[in-house]
């Protein structure tokens, strides 16, 4: 029997009108009263993270920065870290200053930007990044900007920074037939750290065997997760290469892709066989 799901949030778990679906709420919160962990795993940071999760009904685990940070909000208590280290951090951020680009960091006290943004819950710096990454860990910094190719034409510099990796990105870098969308991005972190990295963290900490353990995800960085758990699911939104790493096929998230695959998984009392 399956005991934990670890689902992704956007283009997964949200319809691409940015909702919820009452039935996946339905199921979720079903899953859940089964006595399935039910986790929400995002590139997102902590605070929205943890709306989603309670939005949805899931459990009280969450992974948020692409798997550098695992947390119990229930109890208010961290599950597992892997911060940047602190040089990458003060590099990223001079990459973005040189290039006049957006600079956001996940912190477990919430995100720190260098320019204003519309998301009332950022703290705009304001001090030196110096001194800033003395105080707090970063979990993973993102380089933004309206503009698709200053974004673009930074890849090769941050990957010369030898300690971080480009966990996530806007489709439209990976994808010519994404066009841009209003903000273009990267998120960096650890190299360790990926969505697989926080689910082998959690699945340790709950003492649950990976094998007993379902990713669902629509995009790259799911991958990792799909490597790690006894069942892969990917949403029928992914692009093919995404597929081809996962061992189930599920509808969109447009038509409640990840409510049809927990009713399946529930109607066979937490069994399930591709």
């Amino acid at each position: 029997m399956y005991r934990a799901v670890f689902i992704d949030i956007d283009g997964t778990l949200k319809n691409d009108s940015g909702e919820i679906s009452d039935r996946t709420k339905e199921a979720v919160k079903e899953a859940v009263k089964s006595g399935i962990i039910v986790v929400i795993c995002s590139g997102r940071p902590i605070r929205s993270t943890i709306e989603v999760s309670k939005k949805s009904f899931a459990s009280e685990f969450i992974i948020t920065s692409n798997g550098a940070y695992g947390y119990n909000h229930k109890e208010n208590k961290c599950v597992f870290k892997n911060p940047m280290k602190k040089d990458s951090c003060i590099k990223l951020y001079n990459l973005a200053k040189e290039n006049d680009v957006n600079f956001i960091m996940n912190t477990e006290k919430g995100r720190f930007v260098l320019k204003e943004t519309n998301n009332e819950y950022d703290t705009i710096l304001s001090e030196s990044i110096e001194s800033f990454v003395e105080k707090l860990d970063v979990m993973q910094c993102l380089l933004q900007d309206s503009s698709f190719e200053k974004i673009r034409d930074l890849k090769p510099y941050i990957e010369k920074i030898e300690s971080v990796g480009i966990k996530n990105q806007s489709k439209s870098l990976t994808n010519p037939k994404v066009p841009p969308r209003e903000v273009t991005y990267y998120d960096v972190a650890d190299k360790k750290t990926s969505k697989g990295f926080g689910v082998k963290k959690i699945c340790k900490a709950l003492n649950i065997d990976l094998q007993d353990a379902i990713s669902i995800g629509d995009d790259y960085n799911d991958i990792s997760m799909f490597e790690q758990t006894g069942l892969s699911v990917v949403m029928g939104n992914a692009n093919d290469e995404v597929k081809s790493n996962a061992k189930y096929e599920t509808l969109s998230n447009n038509e409640d892709g990840v409510a049809v695959f927990l009713e399946k998984l529930l109607k066979n009392k937490g069994e399930f066989r591709c």
